[in-house]
């Protein structure tokens, strides 16, 4: 059962990564111990995580060589537009003490302030220097990504969103599929624990003898899905990854897609603008 995925550049991602949004300087280095000793070999953050100095130190001592690791981060809003961009880059690969990173992306397109065409044009142009092995955008809907591929030159690899039961995307995933881009899902387990508790989850759960989570995190893989499940507990980051010793049948991933309410946990990408968050 592979744990990774070839994205459309040909690079090869994994398909279940640590998101470490909002994993403090303090637990940085407990946290990576824990996920590199779990089986994770992709981490994600972005520069609005503040967290890219003690990621990248966190990760420099783990001795795991480089080209075994897979690391994301994002450029953020304020950040947007041809230059800001190439200097935001810049300032995160320092950040994260690396010499190039794996995935960039777009964190939000903020359609209103129309800077995320050049501030992409930007990420072309590091690509090309070999700063970067793939880039791509998060939170984008079927329309910006439209406007984006009407002139892009780098078909982005990936697109990470909000995706969890009661938030399924699929309409979105189609789109994404079709355009041959990856869907990376983010808050893969909704937040609040509301789902842990779901009666359907937690039967699905018994009959493999996994936890509500395991399920989910498998869910999203056998969907076609990268999923970044966060946790700074060494024992759920642990549970988390351990879902690649059993797939879900077809009739239990219909039944966790019949939790879909189309319900967002987070704000719309049409609404969000540069300066607002």
């Amino acid at each position: 059962m592979s744990n990774t995925v070839t994205l459309n550049n040909n690079v090869e991602m994994p398909v279940l990564g640590l998101g470490v949004y909002k994993v403090s300087e303090e637990e940085m280095q407990s946290v990576v111990d824990a996920a590199i000793k779990a089986g994770y070999r992709a981490f994600d953050t972005a520069h609005f995580y503040f967290n890219e100095v003690s990621l990248g130190k966190a990760l420099n001592s783990s001795g795991i060589p480089r080209e075994e690791l897979f690391i994301t981060t994002k450029l953020w809003n304020d950040d947007q537009g041809y230059d800001k961009t190439i200097a935001a880059f810049n300032t995160s690969l320092e950040k994260l003490g690396l010499d190039y990173i794996d995935l960039y992306l777009i964190h939000w397109p903020c359609p209103d302030n129309d800077l995320f065409i050049e501030s992409y044009q930007a990420m072309e142009a590091i690509y090309a220097e070999g700063k970067v092995k793939a880039i791509g955008v998060a939170n984008f809907n079927q329309h910006h990504l439209e406007k984006l591929l009407s002139v892009a030159k780098v078909k982005p690899v990936v697109n990470q969103i909000e995706y969890h039961p009661v938030f399924n995307q699929s309409e979105l995933q189609a789109y994404c599929e079709a355009q041959d881009i990856k869907v990376t899902a983010w808050s893969p387990l909704m937040r609040g624990g509301e789902l842990f508790e779901n009666e359907i989850l937690k039967s699905i759960a018994e009959k493999y003898q996994k936890t509500v989570a395991q399920i989910i995190i498998r869910w999203h893989i056998d969907c076609g899905r990268i999923v970044i499940p966060k946790s700074s507990h060494p024992d759920r980051i642990a549970e988390n990854y351990n879902v690649f010793d059993f797939e879900l049948l077809q009739d239990d991933i219909q039944e966790i897609n019949s939790l879909n309410t189309n319900t967002r946990q987070f704000r719309d990408p049409d609404v969000v603008k540069i300066g607002d968050m």
